[in-house]
């Protein structure tokens, strides 16, 4: 751990208790108060908010943005997050389309949406799906998994993104805003929570204005839990497993010396020590989908030793630059992000001598990130007119230097094989686009951005100790999109899109158990879109609705696992999806709030050449077997991607009783994740049934929200379910977390 982490971290821990101890009271409305440069909701009395997003990046509501874009706020963040929710657990089938998965437990997230993500557990993995922590690209998988607090606004933007938004969108965009510094007052908030499993919550923030030009503003996160999963191996020394220590902090600071021109540093960092996802051997039944008898939520039995965990530190900044000169913003964003990652997992999820059942040999491997860093720059200038013609033009530059190690163990403190990758990543682009308002109700905009991409990596060593290999890809592409919204009247607008994503060629050097480093080239993924965006006019009802459809020229695929556990780059010749999407905000009677969202997506791989290999567990494979050169092979034609449920369905419900200046809430919210499939092939054991999770928080606002006491379940049902496989050895699952249930304190000032 480095002086400069492990300081931070001592001052995000201490700088939270303070905030909890000796804040004032004082809470934020449901809807946040928008600020001049990041506006997350216009609060409108008796009805339905006006949610102002920066999907273009410029502040906007919603309904005039020509794209499927979701924004979260407010208490909606509090109750996703409560419990002490990872960003995957906490943002999953919550919104249409989105599905996040993890074989790395809270941290790597892999994000899905309208079925397109990708299942690469590698620390260098492409994703197709972006994520943006204010305003910078969090490229590293790593990276995606930073903690959500102090968030103003949270948007999901569904569809290609890749006129606008950095590198590798051609799924979508998840872009987290950070609350901003503010010049004009002194305030902040703490909240402390406990919950299940010892598990402890420690957040708070404060803004401090310094005279009339400047301000600080710092943040602060610090999460626990006990292990709670016993380890019943029969060898001495056997770890148990389930906690967690996670500290992150934030610190910005604001300069607005003239009414033209700002300043804004933003400062963070993680350090995260706990249990790596947790692997169950033989919980799957052959011929059987879903959970057996072996499955119990707080047993494991493996190898001994404690090789089940992970440690990550962080560190990152961003300078934006802003300055107004009238006709005109230039705006520059600097950033940079480094990450030290060790994650270690029994892999096999049990014991030869103890099980459960049949396991034909151990697997304990570990993968590392020893050096990173990660720095990007955009700048660009956008028109402040207030005719109908606006614009936007820039260039962005991508620099990455990665190396990453993976371990495999003999014994618990033995390491066999040390296969290394060296990955260095340059690329830039330029952008621009424009927008003109034909008439009153028609506004036209297009959209052109120029990517050339070069990656390079060496790998060497592994069981087989190979030599350095050295690979080296470029490629350069071109994004676009078109569309036309249209105000039907002044609370309806439909729309119209067609867009182009780009994502750069990749490459994989999975040689700890192999040899081969394998490539896979860009892909192009051409979308048409149409929806729908209305309020009420007494605005107690909103609905969007879009429909889609894309085609994906040579979409990348990652072979995970079998007989060999290898991970493989492939190009399939064409993925297809489609489908639908709604959302709906509903105020039937006074003090009751009705929301929910449902999506159908149908995905399908497009190539009849196309042969992976099967599981090397005794699984039933679905898909046509073939044989080359003595192995079977699955044809994978006609199969859907990869953890792409064809439903996603989503409701909450909050009911308010006011007691003069206080007020009682009860707020629940259900997610349904459709029927889904693990892997690229078709099996029987590897896929799990559809399934709901259910929240419930019931709160107390006190002195017209001074202070809030709330007490929460989260997963409510306890509905235990996989969420993914291990298919090399035999049938391990991992699934879903159990019922949490806690209580929490917040105060503002």
């Amino acid at each position: 751990m480095t002086v400069r982490t492990t300081r931070a971290a001592a001052l995000a821990t201490a700088s939270a208790l303070a905030l909890t101890l000796f804040a004032a009271p004082a809470i934020a409305a449901d809807a946040t108060e928008a600020t001049t440069e990041q506006p997350a909701a216009e609060a409108t009395e008796g009805g339905v908010e006006t949610i102002i997003v920066t999907a273009r990046k410029r502040a906007e509501s919603a309904q005039d943005v020509p794209a499927a874009v979701t924004a979260v706020t407010g208490d909606g963040i509090v109750t996703l997050t409560s419990g002490g929710a990872d960003i995957g657990s906490a943002l999953s089938a919550r919104v249409p389309s989105l599905v996040v998965e993890s074989s790395f437990g809270r941290t790597f997230p892999r994000f899905y949406i309208r079925g397109l993500g990708n299942t690469d557990f590698d620390l260098n993995a492409s994703q197709p799906v972006s994520l943006v922590y204010d305003e910078v690209v969090q490229e590293n998988p790593i990276l995606k998994g930073f903690p959500v607090f102090d968030v103003e606004r949270v948007e999901v933007l569904r569809g290609p993104q890749g006129t606008l938004f950095g590198r590798n969108t051609p799924a979508g965009i998840v872009k987290f805003d950070s609350v901003r510094p503010d010049t004009d007052s002194f305030g902040g908030y703490g909240r402390v929570g406990a919950r299940s499993y010892g598990g402890i919550d420690v957040e708070g923030a404060v803004n401090l204005p310094l005279g009339e030009t400047a301000a600080v503003r710092v943040s602060v996160l610090r999460q626990t839990q006990n292990d709670w999963v016993k380890n019943t191996t029969p060898f001495p020394g056997g770890a148990d497993f389930g906690g967690f220590e996670d500290t992150a902090y934030r610190v910005q600071f604001l300069f607005e010396p003239t009414a033209n021109f700002s300043a804004l540093l933003n400062l963070h960092g993680r350090d995260f020590d706990g249990t790596s996802q947790l692997f169950r051997a033989n919980v799957i039944t052959r011929g059987v989908r879903g959970l057996n008898n072996n499955y119990r939520a707080d047993r494991v039995t493996y190898d001994g030793g404690n090789g089940n965990n992970q440690t990550l530190e962080t560190f990152g900044a961003v300078l934006r630059l802003e300055y107004d000169f009238g006709p005109a913003t230039l705006t520059s964003i600097t950033g940079y992000e480094s990450v030290e990652f060790v994650g270690r997992g029994d892999i096999d999820g049990g014991s030869m001598v103890a099980g459960p059942g049949f396991i034909p040999f151990p697997a304990d491997t570990a993968d590392g990130i020893d050096d990173h860093s990660q720095l990007t720059q955009e700048i660009r200038l956008s028109s402040n007119s207030d005719g109908p013609l606006s614009w936007q033009v820039g260039a962005y530059f991508f620099q990455e230097e990665l190396s990453i190690f993976s371990l495999a163990y003999a014994t618990p403190t033995f390491a066999f094989s040390d296969a290394r990758q060296v990955q260095d990543t340059d690329s830039w682009a330029v952008f621009g686009s424009v927008n003109y308002e034909i008439s009153d109700r028609l506004t036209l905009s297009g959209g052109l951005r120029y990517t050339s991409d070069e990656k390079e990596l060496v790998a060497r060593g592994g069981i087989a100790n190979i030599a350095p290999v050295r690979r080296s890809v470029s490629d350069e592409g071109f994004s676009w999109d078109l569309s036309a919204v249209y105000a039907a009247d002044e609370n309806v607008n439909v729309y119209v899109r067609a867009a182009r994503g780009y994502r750069a060629p990749s490459i994989q050097g999975r040689i700890l158990f192999g040899t081969a480093v394998t490539v896979a080239n860009s892909e192009e993924l051409t979308s048409l879109e149409a929806g729908l965006k209305m309020v009420s006019d007494d605005r107690n009802l909103r609905a969007d609705i879009s429909v889609y459809t894309y085609t994906i020229d040579d979409q990348q695929f990652t072979a995970i696992g079998g007989a060999g556990n290898f991970n493989q780059l492939l190009n399939a010749a064409e993925g297809r999806g489609s489908g639908i999407e709604a959302e709906v905000q509903w105020f039937p009677i006074e003090n009751l709030r009705l929301g929910g969202s449902a999506a159908y997506n149908r995905t399908e791989i497009v190539d009849p050449n196309l042969l992976v290999g099967p599981c090397g567990a005794p699984c039933t494979v679905l898909d046509p077997v073939v044989t080359v050169a003595g192995t079977p092979l699955a044809r994978i034609n006609g199969n859907s991607f990869p953890n792409a449920p064809t439903w996603t369905v989503s409701f909450t419900a909050k009911y308010t009783i006011p007691m003069g200046a206080n007020e009682l809430y009860v707020l629940t919210d259900w997610a349904y994740k459709g029927e889904t499939n693990f892997f690229l092939y078709d099996s029987v054991e590897f896929s799990e049934r559809g399934f709901w999770e259910g929240g419930l928080r019931v709160g107390m606002l006190f002195n017209d929200g001074a202070w809030e006491g709330a007490v929460y379940a989260r997963n409510i049902m306890d509905e235990q379910r996989l969420t993914g496989g291990i298919d090399f050895n035999n049938l391990t699952g991992f699934t879903n977390q159990p019922r949490i249930i806690g209580a929490e304190v917040k105060v503002n000032f």
